[in-house]
């Protein structure tokens, strides 16, 4: 594992990666004090760099109010940013923000949609609630989330 100081070396020098790495362990307290200003801090460098997992952590802390006050339209523009890079995980959020209407319009054909993206990556709870939302849906709607996902999944490869 790369030590402290080598990790800080390469964040302050500006790569993304030890940025995300050392925030990621202020966030957790993994081998420096847990501090969730001081991850934010490092987190919002790699994720104003596009760094797709940096982005995806700063969303939950928006959504829980760790280390910034808790705002859900924040939340889910950085989970909209990694979303975009087809991130699983950030997927998967963005979708339950969609289905709870937090931060965004609640909207159950937008749910189905990102959470049938975050499904077609391996993300077994995304599956498992666009399955149960898809009960909730006519069958327009949910022909209406899947065309949205096909064309989200054409957008970002065209990118």
């Amino acid at each position: 594992m790369i030590t402290e100081n080598e990790l800080r070396r390469l964040a302050d020098g500006g790569t993304a990666d030890a940025q995300y790495g050392l925030g990621w362990r202020y966030s957790a307290g993994q081998d420096v004090p847990q501090n969730d200003e001081e991850a934010v801090k490092w987190l919002r460098m790699a994720a104003d760099k596009g760094h797709a997992k940096s982005q995806n952590v700063l969303g939950a802390m928006y959504a829980t109010g760790h280390g910034v006050p808790q705002d859900d339209v924040e939340a889910a523009k950085w989970f909209r940013k990694a979303a975009d890079q087809e991130l699983a995980q950030a997927q998967h959020s963005l979708g339950a923000m969609y289905y709870y209407g937090n931060g965004v319009p609640q909207d159950y054909v937008e749910a189905h949609m990102w959470w049938n993206l975050a499904a077609a990556q391996g993300n077994d709870e995304a599956r498992e609630k666009r399955d149960i939302l898809a009960k909730m849906l006519t069958p327009s709607q949910v022909t209406d989330a899947q065309c949205r996902a096909h064309e989200k999944m054409k957008e970002i490869h065209d990118e």
